[in-house]
């Protein structure tokens, strides 16, 4: 997983970007065809339960088991520490397709190593109400309609093998990854409980009323209101940093949408900031500086902000409707 630019789900997905939400069943949103909605729905719904127990099998024959070999593995996050965290993916078949179905994911040192797990993956979905999709995400003739995440208990840094096991076509199918675990803090990223750095965002007011400059989202978001410097330590604040047209995967541009249909459900009570990326919207000049001073590797990423100033969560990455709210609700 490199730096700058961007979280990369796999090769296969480097196509380019793509009132409030439905929270009784998000999935609704997922257009119908193929079944997919069917199937995102019933991947919402998973327990450990409903996987095999590892009992003392090691990683590799857990993989044995389950058919490794069939679909791959594409990580929506990257940054990953000790203690539990959240492990984001999705499953590409061999059409380049998306895979979706109850998901859980098994962990160890090393494919020889004992597998920890079944951790449930949860699909979240990322597909938002028309009215909060952009043009770009609604271009996208197969769009990517939910991120997978699991929360992973990691004791120790260092490199770990994962296997994302997916029920699918009436059998299980399994897909191998590598990440790397490092110790909290050694990431230099704000974590939770930190003081928010008191940054100054760009706003309408600073492009002189040129959004476009600021906002790579089409049309533009109504997030560049008020400075996150001006606001934090007032009001909880939702911090997201994301580039929609410039994003180097199909799954980073949505989370700008996620993030507009949150607004309308929790607006009152939470100020959204969205922070373009790149100087004048150009990779080749570098980042801006909100990202330099949050010490940011990838994008995108969201903060949460309770209304004392600290950090109350931080997602990277991927991240759909369902991990935004339960985001939100930690700084309420």
């Amino acid at each position: 997983m490199g730096r700058l630019p961007l979280v990369l789900l796999a090769v296969a997905l480097l196509a380019g970007c793509g009132g409030g939400s439905d929270a009784k069943d998000p999935a609704a949103q997922v257009p119908p065809g193929g079944g997919v909605r069917a199937k995102v729905r019933a991947a919402q719904a998973v327990t450990a339960a409903d996987f095999p127990a590892t009992e003392g099998r090691t990683l590799q024959q857990v993989a044995d088991a389950a058919g490794a070999g069939g679909p791959e593995l594409g990580m929506a996050s990257s940054v990953f520490t000790v203690g539990r965290d959240r492990v984001a993916f999705g499953i590409i078949d061999d059409r380049s397709g998306f895979v979706y179905g109850k998901t859980a994911v098994y962990v160890a040192p090393s494919p020889d190593k004992p597998a920890q797990g079944p951790y449930p993956a949860p699909a979240d979905v990322l597909v938002t109400q028309g009215r909060y999709r952009s043009k770009q995400a609604a271009s996208e003739a197969d769009p990517f309609a939910a991120v997978y995440a699991a929360e992973v208990p990691f004791k120790r840094p260092g490199s770990y093998s994962i296997l994302a096991v997916t029920q699918t076509g009436g059998k299980n199918v399994a897909a191998p990854g590598q990440i790397k675990v490092i110790r909290a803090g050694d990431d230099r990223i704000p974590g939770v409980g930190d003081p928010a750095p008191k940054i100054g965002t760009d706003t309408l007011g600073t492009a002189r009323g040129d959004v476009a400059s600021i906002d790579t989202r089409v049309p533009p978001s109504d997030m560049h209101a008020r400075s996150f410097a001006d606001v934090v330590g007032r009001k909880p604040v939702a911090l997201l940093f994301a580039t929609p047209q410039l994003c180097q995967s199909r799954v980073c541009g949505p989370v700008v949408d996620v993030a507009l249909e949150m607004k309308a459900k929790y607006g009152d009570r939470v100020e959204f900031i969205h922070q373009e990326v790149y100087e004048g919207n150009d990779p080749n000049k570098g980042l801006r500086e909100p990202l330099r001073r949050f010490r940011l590797p990838t994008e995108p990423w969201l903060f949460v902000v309770g209304a004392d100033g600290r950090i109350t969560a931080r997602l990277e990455g991927s991240f759909g409707l369902g991990a935004f709210e339960r985001a939100l609700e930690t700084a309420l």
